[in-house]
């Protein structure tokens, strides 16, 4: 509180001087002569005045962060031409007028209302003008002057960063730069000590020191060593007015890592180590694993193995596993414990980096003993070779011997073997082996035309012990025998022209052999004994298994004989040869001039020889309109109606019985079957017919009874009636039969209604009256005189 209102009184100390100072200026400024009325001249005798500049001022000051009670003085603005009788009247504007400085109107004095910061601003630009009170007529020119705030230390230093982080490496010379660390301070570095900042070591001795004035980060120890202590926490401090008593200051933290140098050799923990492996172990499976440790760490502390002596060396290989920094000990051949029971190497390691600063803290590497004990195991039979090749003829007799295998037990206790063929190698079983010698025989005969090559495999097994197994590849191969004759290469076809001429060559031909080339080509073409003189055709070998057909006389025609049969013997190159009779069809043909082929047809040649062109157009047309009147007649034909009904069995108008008498009430039914009438189709639901195709099969409705078989003619037009209205396949017009005679022989004429109604009749029709209602109607038509007179 103290150091507070010492501050203050200096503040207010040096404002009050700096007022003495612009108040003696101003009185030195009233003394100052008068300019005006100051005459010059000029050229050409011309007489120039010179205004005198009427403002007495000085570049003013004000002390930041006053905080008095009364408002700061900061200067006073006086005119010459003011007289002091109040009838000037000054202005002020500009920046922070009226708000931050406002002046007396009639004294010129300006006053600072509010604390000024000079961290905020630094100085204000205002301008000063006279003007006459009354009529506010300008006196002066308006002028700008400057007030400046004076700064005071009141902010302390800052860092630019609360922490720093960085590294230096491990072993570093004494004085070793690590970092710069930077602080600054918002008081005004042109005036006095505020800004003046020393840099200073808080936290870090004896291992780090700093430089006062750039605060740039040192070593201060030699050897630093990154395996003792990694990292270093130092603190900065930044102190203003230069470091003296009185000054404000600012810290920061600093994070310091020494960074790794290879500087320690690699070196394994003990002097032997002991493995052991199987000697069933596969080469590339790992036997072992050694590990030197180094300090050091990322590609300083990278160790390579490697194998530097001992009498493994060409047994054994080491690879590095750089993930886990080991020693990988590997079997790089097989292993025979019958014949070596123990390895030794010599392992060594080495730094992969070696940084030439510390070679002499070398050497950088380190060895080790590694013995390996193979270890007995029971292993399978082994094939004395690793593959068989075998031969057999084709076609050898069953029981023949192709080869023989052999395989024996490594183990000291050279255990008996057992032979077998995988049958999945021969399904068909063409082969056989002896289980105790291995000897291979064949099962049947070959053929090498269907399988040259018969790839088989055969299993070795231990007696004692079935689990151990070998398998090896046989590969047999069929050596062929000349056991197949030459054929043709092709189905071949020749033409021949009519006008060939002779010795013309028309076909070439070769051959096909199924044997082996040894017992195939070359292939010898002739002609049977019997037709070597053959008056149509001659063939010629051409020594490249080839031979080619000539015609041997000219004048070939199509009427006697279009089609020859040339039998050609074709031999091949075997021991013994082998041969076969083949046949090539030749057919005649007609040709052009150019021996270009037309037709191989005799019919045809025989029209064209017969008749000419306009005679086969003229026969052609009349077939054409044969056809033509054949295809109307049989469209006419279809078009006629047949009856819409086909009943399957015959019309029923073909079983009336033709009789004398045109009544007769129950007695016509002797003569006349009824049941002609019930269609046995109609019974059933279905009925026929040639005009439409039903959709579908029509079925009785439920509950529909069937017609019946008695004479009663009512039921029998009932039922029919109803079968019609439910039949969907019915046709849906009446069908009328039309009949041009009711009979012949009749000696009570005809039943027509027109006809009784103008003749006289002597019949009596009273029984229509015992026939029920249906005909009533007739009754009364034909009934008796009598009984229609009584009606009427």
């Amino acid at each position: 509180m103290k150091e507070d209102n010492c501050l203050h009184a200096a503040l207010i100390c040096m404002g009050m001087l700096y007022y003495s100072h612009a108040i003696t200026t101003e009185k030195l400024n009233h003394g100052r002569p008068s300019l005006h009325g100051h005459h010059e001249k000029g050229k050409e005798g011309q007489v120039l005045h010179r205004s005198k500049r009427g403002w007495v001022w000085n570049q003013f000051f004000v002390i930041e962060e006053y905080t008095g009670p009364d408002p700061v003085l900061v200067g006073r603005l006086h005119s010459d031409i003011d007289s002091g009788d109040g009838n000037i009247k000054y202005i002020l504007s500009g920046e922070g007028a009226g708000i931050i400085f406002v002046i007396d109107d009639k004294s010129g004095n300006i006053h600072a209302t509010k604390t000024l910061d000079r961290e905020e601003r630094a100085q204000y630009t205002l301008t000063a003008q006279a003007v006459d009170r009354n009529t506010n007529r300008p006196l002066e020119p308006p002028s700008e002057f400057i007030v400046k705030v004076q700064d005071i230390n009141d902010n302390p230093p800052e860092f630019l960063h609360e922490n720093y982080h960085a590294n230096v490496p491990e072993r570093s010379n004494v004085g070793t730069s690590v970092i710069q660390v930077t602080a600054s301070d918002a008081d005004d570095p042109t005036y006095g000590n505020s800004a003046k900042l020393v840099y200073s070591i808080l936290e870090g001795q004896p291992y780090f020191s700093v430089e006062a004035q750039t605060g740039i980060i040192r070593t201060a120890l030699p050897n630093m060593d990154r395996e003792a202590k990694e990292e270093y926490h130092v603190v900065i401090q930044a102190k203003d007015m230069g470091g003296h008593m009185g000054g404000l200051s600012g810290t920061t933290k600093v994070t310091i890592t020494l960074t790794d140098v290879n500087d320690n050799p690699p070196k394994f923990p003990q002097s032997v180590y002991q493995m052991s492996v199987s000697e069933a172990a596969v080469p590339g499976e790992e036997v072992g694993r050694v590990k030197a440790k180094d300090p050091d760490i990322g590609e300083n502390g990278l160790v390579a193995y490697s194998i530097i002596d001992g009498d493994g060396v060409d047994m054994f290989e080491i690879t590095t596993d750089y993930e886990t920094q080991e020693g990988v000990v590997k079997l790089k051949k097989l292993l025979d414990f019958e014949t070596k029971k123990s390895y030794s190497l010599k392992v060594e390691a080495a730094n992969v980096h070696i940084d030439p600063k510390f070679i002499s803290n070398g050497p950088f590497k380190d060895t080790v003993t590694v013995k390996i004990t193979v270890e007995d195991a029971d292993e399978p039979p082994i094939f004395l070779k690793p593959s068989y090749i075998f031969e057999v003829q084709e076609n050898a007799a069953s029981g023949t011997v192709v080869g023989k295998v052999h395989a024996k037990d490594p183990d000291a206790a050279n255990s008996a073997i057992r032979y077998s063929i995988d049958r999945h190698t021969d399904l068909e079983r063409y082969f056989t082996i002896n289980a105790e010698d291995g000897n291979i025989k064949t099962v049947k005969a070959l053929d090498r035309e269907e399988i040259a090559w018969h790839n088989i495999s055969i299993f070795a097994v231990e007696v004692h012990k079935q689990h151990q197994e070998a398998k090896v590849p046989v590969a047999i191969k069929v050596i062929d025998v000349n056991d197949n004759a030459p054929k043709f290469a092709a189905a071949y076809e020749a033409f021949v022209c009519e006008n060939a001429r002779s010795n013309q060559q028309f076909i070439t031909i070769t051959a096909d052999d199924k044997d082996d080339s040894a017992n195939g080509p070359r292939f010898i073409f002739s002609l049977p004994p019997e037709i070597i003189h053959n008056p149509n055709f001659t063939l010629r070998d051409n020594r490249d298994n080839t031979a080619s057909v000539f015609v041997r006389r000219e004048g070939f025609s199509r009427q006697k004989q279009d089609l020859y049969l040339l039998p050609i013997v074709i031999s091949d190159g075997g021991l013994p040869p082998m041969s076969s009779t083949n046949t090539l069809t030749i057919r005649v043909c007609g040709c052009d001039s150019n021996g270009s082929l037309l037709s191989c047809n005799a019919e045809a040649y025989i029209l064209n020889a017969g008749l000419s062109t306009g005679a086969l157009i003229a026969i052609l047309a009349c077939i054409v309109i044969l056809l033509v009147i054949v295809v109307l007649f049989v469209t006419l034909k279809r078009q006629k109606k047949e009856p819409l009904i086909v009943f399957e069995e015959e019309d029923v108008r073909e079983n009336i019985i033709t009789y004398d008498d045109e009544g007769g009430g129950e007695e016509d039914t002797e003569a006349f079957d009824i049941a002609t009438l019930q269609n046995p189709d109609g019974i059933n639901g279905f009925i026929p017919r040639k005009d439409i195709k039903p959709e579908y099969q029509y079925m009785p409705r439920p509950g529909l009874r069937p017609a019946p078989n008695s004479v009663d003619v009512d039921d029998f037009i009932n039922t029919r009636i109803q079968e019609a209205d439910n039949d969907p396949t019915a046709p849906p017009y009446d069908s009328i039969q039309i009949y041009g005679y009711e009979g012949r022989g009749s000696v009570a004429g005809s039943l027509s209604s027109l006809e009784s109604a103008t003749t006289d009749s002597d019949l009596d029709y009273d029984y229509l009256q015992n026939w029920g209602p249906r005909f009533k109607k007739l009754a009364d038509l034909y009934g008796s005189k009598d009984t229609f007179d009584d009606d009427s």
